[in-house]
């Protein structure tokens, strides 16, 4: 045997930004490759017969011999190349299989034929075919051959990752530890790595033992985390692992892990004690301080008095039963955790029993879209000493089809003796909801108190003009609702007086929903700046544009704006 054939060649291989030294083999020995990496078997023929002539390994396909031979003792014509390689696919997923060659390609996946681009060509072809890979492990080999002239090969299979394309979940990623150290009162987290080609990292979540809420804490590439924002409460924390891929999609949870903290600080300090005065007594009550499993009370008759412990108690709020009507007191209040570790007291709140019996609930209720948004009427409260009522209005959050909540804005005040509100908003085609409650002259709230008013759901009306403003007006118009029977006020600026572009006047259009089109209303000088529309009835809703003419007649793009007016 010449030392050609015994000498074994060093290939440059790419793998991870560095560059690698793969050795060659002779052909008579067994050859191996690492997965991801190719195993390359060099033919002197076009149909992959015989033993090959040389065997080595790859680390990507990128190949241009010319018009030379891909290796010493094979021709420069009619030679073959062909690489195999099995790896995990993770959760397989679509993949794009690319291709550019002079002269025949073929690629094969688990033994299918994907890609065929067998011919003997002068120039490079290129090519690429989606497909999708099942999870798992399988099998990619290309076959390329050249027949007569120059020799180039380039092939890479890649992950689609845009969210329209890769709608595959990644695996659940396996082996997560979790450890904790009670001298530290950290969690340190371990997993295996996840097989994903499109792997986007790691999701770390965390929640209370006993709650359902999971809250995230960190996306990581690496597969390992420590939690350093454990509380030291001797509560036990639950912790869930995801992996997530390049196009946003979310494994689904590893097996929960739970740790228990130690326990050797007192909780937080109670905050947030409004006092109310109910028949019953003198009620407070503060925020739920996490980690406390009860509360003590204590109660002085001035602010800087001795504060007597007066009652322990479970809950946030407390009933003072002994306090006198008329008389003024002094609480604070401290928060204790299971162990007995007891916060600082509270700061004091201050209180006096009087009046807190709340008016009856609100009935009756009842919303009807409109032009100008919302009329909202309900029956009369039979509270004796009821001082108004007041006309809230919030949006849904949640899911359609689950329970959803109503958001209340700010309200709007209404007097005893009224039973209806025009509730002016623009009607833009939103759901809202709805709740009227009832307040007496001692302030007290019947939705305050009680937590319950009829709520009424509603959809505006959509009076949105279907013909949209375009951007790039030189005006900016401003629309004020007229609030007598002076007409809705219109005022522009953006021009001077003495800019060509308004040297025709201006032109007030005004939107007309028969019509669905923008009609001009009226015609006004060079250098006006405002105008009073008074051709639109009360309890609607007006769009309007201005342009600004030139002397030729041209219009410039709109400023648009909107008012609406009660009835």
């Amino acid at each position: 045997m010449n030392s050609a054939v015994r000498a074994t060649a060093v290939v440059l291989a790419t793998t991870a930004g560095l560059l690698t030294a793969v050795t060659a083999t002779p052909a008579s020995a067994v050859t191996t490759c690492t997965s991801p990496v190719y195993k390359r078997q060099l033919f002197a023929n076009t149909t992959f017969s015989g033993t090959p002539k040389q065997t080595g390994c790859d680390a990507a396909i990128s190949e241009n011999w010319g018009a030379k031979a891909p290796a010493s003792g094979l021709p420069t014509n009619n030679f073959g190349v062909r690489w195999t390689v099995t790896r995990d696919f993770g959760s397989g997923g679509p993949f794009a299989l690319n291709v550019a060659v002079q002269d025949g390609l073929r690629v094969y996946v688990d033994g299918v034929r994907k890609v065929d681009v067998w011919k003997n060509v002068s120039t490079t072809v290129k090519k690429t075919v989606n497909v999708t890979i099942p999870a798992g492990k399988h099998t990619l080999r290309v076959d390329y051959v050249n027949w007569t002239g120059n020799a180039n090969v380039g092939f890479t299979y890649t992950p689609r990752t845009t969210a329209t394309v890769d709608k595959v979940k990644p695996l659940t990623p396996t082996g997560l530890a979790v450890a904790y150290d009670t001298a530290t009162g950290r969690a340190k987290l371990a997993w295996a790595a996840n097989k994903e080609m499109d792997l986007g990292g790691y999701r770390v979540y965390r929640r209370p033992a006993d709650g359902a809420s999971w809250t995230r804490l960190v996306s990581t590439v690496s597969t390992t985390y420590t939690d350093t924002t454990l509380p030291v409460t001797g509560a036990a924390y639950a912790y869930e692992l995801r992996a997530y891929d390049k196009a946003g999609n979310e494994s689904a949870g590893t097996a929960v892990r739970t740790v228990t903290t130690a326990d050797r600080t007192a909780p937080a300090v109670p905050a947030g004690l409004p006092t109310a005065s109910k028949p019953e007594g003198l009620q407070f009550a503060w925020g739920e301080v996490a980690g406390a499993a009860s509360y003590r009370v204590y109660r002085a008759a001035s602010l800087s008095g001795t504060y007597t412990r007066i009652g322990t108690t479970d809950q946030t709020s407390y009933l003072d039963s002994t306090a006198v009507e008329g008389t003024t007191y002094y609480y604070r209040v401290t928060a204790l955790d299971a162990a007995g570790n007891e916060s600082a007291q509270s700061g004091a709140v201050v209180g006096t029993r009087r009046d807190v019996t709340p008016p009856s609930a609100v009935t009756g209720v009842t919303v009807t879209p409109t032009e100008y948004g919302f009329e909202v009427r309900w029956d009369a409260n039979p509270t004796a000493d009821l001082e108004s009522y007041t006309v809230r209005r919030g949006e849904l959050w949640g899911e359609e089809g689950d329970e959803q909540v109503c958001s209340l804005y700010p309200g709007y005040y209404v007097s005893a003796d009224t039973t209806s509100y025009a509730y002016t908003a623009l009607p833009d085609g939103e759901e809202s909801c709805f709740i009227v409650d009832a307040v007496d002259d001692a302030g007290n709230s019947s939705f305050r108190w009680t937590g319950e008013a009829q709520i009424v759901t509603v959809t505006e009306l959509d009076m949105t003009p279907s013909v949209a403003t375009p951007e790039g007006s030189p005006l900016t118009l401003t629309v004020e609702a007229a609030e007598g029977d002076e007409g809705n006020r219109l005022t522009w600026h953006g021009l001077a007086e003495s800019a060509p572009e308004q040297a025709g006047g201006y032109r007030v259009h005004r939107w007309n929903p028969e019509t669905s089109s923008y009609e001009r209303i009226a015609d006004l000088p060079s250098g006006a700046f405002e105008f009073f529309d008074t051709g639109v009835p009360r309890g609607t809703t007006s769009f309007y544009w201005v342009t600004a003419v030139t002397e030729d007649g041209s219009e410039s793009l709109p400023a648009g704006d909107w008012a609406v007016t009660a009835p």
